[in-house]
């Protein structure tokens, strides 16, 4: 026989109303604090974003005012990477907002971005190689084409 047998106290399980408030919160947002790992990665495509569409703007009016013979194609791709580009932005942006993070824009210098953001009350900066920025505007560019390489591969459903 247990010490515990005879107390009336300990027949059910006790849960403290802080374990009970944790457990119920384990799936949220965090309140205040420190960004996660994957809102950091967010505020990194956020900064990224405004240069890819920058990038494409100035692809298509290269291309538009030079006499490629395929330059209408190349235009729609260029149009087609625009619009998932602006999509993606301005969902990122709404689900930073949802997250209560802002990020401003701060200075430039020796080759590095920075970016101030506010995340629930936690102020930081964001600091971006142009190097590093370069090779993410490549990998996402390089996901663009092949996503679009798979739906022109894809057969053609009939309905």
């Amino acid at each position: 026989m247990s010490k515990l047998d005879g107390n009336e106290r300990w027949k059910s399980k006790m849960l403290l109303t802080e374990h009970q408030e944790q457990h119920d919160q384990r799936g949220q947002i965090p309140v205040s604090g420190r960004p996660a790992l994957e809102e950091l990665t967010m505020i990194r495509d956020y900064i990224m974003f405004p240069h890819i569409i920058a990038m494409l703007q100035k692809g298509m009016e290269h291309i538009r005012a030079s006499r490629f013979p395929l330059k209408d194609l190349n235009i729609r791709c260029l149009e087609i990477f625009m619009l998932r580009t602006t999509d993606e932005y301005y969902e990122l942006k709404r689900s930073l907002k949802r997250r209560n993070i802002k990020v401003f824009a701060d200075e430039a210098g020796d080759g590095i971005l920075y970016h101030r953001y506010l995340c629930r009350g936690y102020e930081e900066r964001f600091g971006i190689a142009r190097e590093a920025l370069r090779m993410e505007i490549s990998n996402k560019m390089t996901q663009y084409v092949e996503d679009l390489g798979e739906q022109l591969r894809a057969p053609k459903r009939e309905g």
